[in-house]
């Protein structure tokens, strides 16, 4: 079993018979490190997964770059809004490593409805893990100081502090490159 099979077993609890049809519209792809995966202005005509390797979800806004999201093993990269609406995305997509990426192009994940009568409700509870996740975000950002922001995301993604460049984290996690510097220092990680 793969972990795209692993991951949409663990999470929706599908019967293997519809686990292995939904498995097969995805496509494995090897993105080197610098790829894009997805340039803003361009619609989403793919969801991926990401295998292995790093990915990063960002914006250009005022001059600077600001990181929405880094999608690592496990975790699905996508800007939804471009995908589901099929409009011009905001985001930029792209490998910060080499990275495996499972790929399902949207008139595939169209077509998925017609075969498995269940995939509706699995729509619906993965565009509901994505909000419940994009809530979790948010709700740290407005109850939380930047020290504790940045203990929250060190406490789960330990590794990610060597593997990305920090103002990428810092960026993600809403402070400037100099506030997470001071904070990684006083905390000493």
């Amino acid at each position: 079993m793969t972990a795209l099979e692993k991951y949409i077993q663990s999470y929706f609890g599908i019967p293997i018979d519809d686990l292995q049809e939904i498995s097969s519209f995805f496509e494995l792809v090897r993105l080197k490190k610098g790829d894009y995966f997805l340039k803003s202005g361009r619609v989403s005509d793919r969801l991926g997964f990401v295998q292995s390797g790093i990915v990063r979800e960002f914006v250009y806004a005022d001059g600077k770059e600001i990181t929405k999201w880094i999608s690592t093993e496990g975790y699905f990269t996508v800007d939804l809004s471009s995908f589901v609406f099929q409009q011009p995305s905001r985001w930029n997509i792209h490998a910060l490593t080499d990275a495996d990426v499972y790929v399902i192009k949207y008139a595939d994940y169209k077509q998925i409805g017609q075969i498995i009568p269940r995939w509706q409700e699995l729509e619906k509870l993965f565009i509901t893990r994505c909000f419940s996740i994009l809530e979790e975000r948010i709700m740290t950002h407005l109850s939380m100081t930047a020290e504790e922001r940045y203990q929250h995301f060190f406490d789960f993604n330990p590794a990610l502090f060597n593997q990305v460049p920090l103002q990428y984290l810092a960026s993600m996690l809403g402070m400037t490159p100099e506030t997470f510097s001071r904070i990684r220092k006083k905390t000493m990680h």
